[in-house]
């Protein structure tokens, strides 16, 4: 029997640009491995995910707990936050499209929000 590798139990792999990037229909297909909240685009090229706060603070925590993920996987999202938002965004920008990578983050970052929700 084999054991089946959650994305939140792997660490990124350095892409330094070599591959391609993820079909779409294989990132519509890993979709299903993420909490709800995350977004495909629509060509298949990045995720996105929008947090949604009472205030400024919360919004400023999350961005750094993003950072501080993306710091320990080599892997960086783009992300943007003011009063009430943090907005998260996935892609292999070498590639030119998704990975991976793009996905262990997101279901590693998802990881993170919970264990901090239940706190």
């Amino acid at each position: 029997m084999t054991e089946v590798c959650m994305l939140s139990d792997k660490s990124c792999a350095p892409c330094q640009g070599i591959g391609e990037a993820m079909e779409l229909s294989v990132a519509q297909g890993m979709m299903a491995q993420l909490a709800d909240g995350w977004v495909l685009a629509d060509d298949g090229k990045s995720l996105t995910r929008e947090y949604r706060f009472k205030g400024f603070a919360k919004a400023v925590y999350m961005a750094n707990t993003a950072a501080f993920l993306a710091d320990q996987q080599g892997h960086h999202p783009d992300v943007s936050f003011g009063w009430g938002y943090c907005r998260v965004l996935f892609t292999s920008h070498e590639l030119g499209g998704l990975s991976e990578n793009d996905f262990i983050c997101a279901a590693k970052l998802d990881q993170m929000v919970a264990v901090t929700a239940r706190a």
